[in-house]
């Protein structure tokens, strides 16, 4: 019963990230959807993504939470169009669901927008099962989390189109080992591109904009 149950939810939740799809691609709007555990850094990876894009890139950001306006709060410092969504409101869910991120894309203006972020609800299981109508997914991990993550959690990883290894500022420091953690995301996804970056201190940034670059120019031709 639990699977049939889970069943219908998800193919309710395809319906919607279809016409989320056709919806997104008529306004030619380049929609990532960024996912992590909880505290791996992806605000801060944000905020020095915006900053480098804007304002040759037009920029709107999704933040899904369960509660607080934190993370919203802290992206609209760097100027980008920002709305957020609690979900503690209807049930505390740890996902964005694909009915939920339409409101709030048009809410946002998407015609005056190239690139769409959906920063998803810190959690490596639920996001990855839910289709929003993204364009990408990326997933973050950080070396302050355990290099076996990916096998532990292999359809977030499974399912992304490029991951980031977070905090490498921090390697000095730490008993990580980092190639393992990369050969583990290789493992369950032998071909997904893997940026080693800090959101700190920038190191390995160019590179990740550069994808990010190539994508919303294929998109949106701008």
């Amino acid at each position: 019963m639990e699977i049939n149950i889970q069943k219908k939810v998800l193919e309710a939740n395809d319906t919607e990230a279809d016409i989320n799809r056709t919806f997104f691609n008529d306004q030619n709007v380049f929609v990532l959807n960024m996912m992590s555990s909880p505290g791996s850094g992806k605000t801060q990876i944000l905020c020095r993504t915006l900053a480098k894009l804007m304002p040759d890139v037009r920029v709107g950001v999704i933040v899904g939470d369960i509660c607080t306006t934190n993370d919203a709060d802290r992206l609209k410092v760097t100027g980008a169009k920002v709305t957020q969504i609690n979900t503690d409101k209807f049930g505390g869910d740890c996902h964005l669901a694909a009915n939920l991120i339409i409101a709030s894309a048009k809410q946002l203006g998407c015609e005056d927008l190239d690139f769409l972020i959906v920063e998803n609800i810190g959690n490596l299981v639920c996001p990855a099962e839910f289709d929003i109508g993204e364009d990408a997914k990326v997933v973050v991990l950080s070396v302050t989390e355990g290099e076996d993550k990916p096998l532990k959690y292999p359809l977030m990883f499974r399912v992304a189109d490029v991951a980031i290894l977070n905090k490498i500022d921090l390697l000095p420091y730490l008993d990580y080992d980092a190639k393992l953690a990369v050969d583990n995301m290789k493992q369950v996804h032998p071909h997904l591109p893997v940026f080693e970056m800090s959101g700190k201190t920038e190191e390995g940034l160019e590179a990740w904009l550069d994808w990010l670059k190539i994508k919303v120019f294929e998109k949106t031709g701008k």
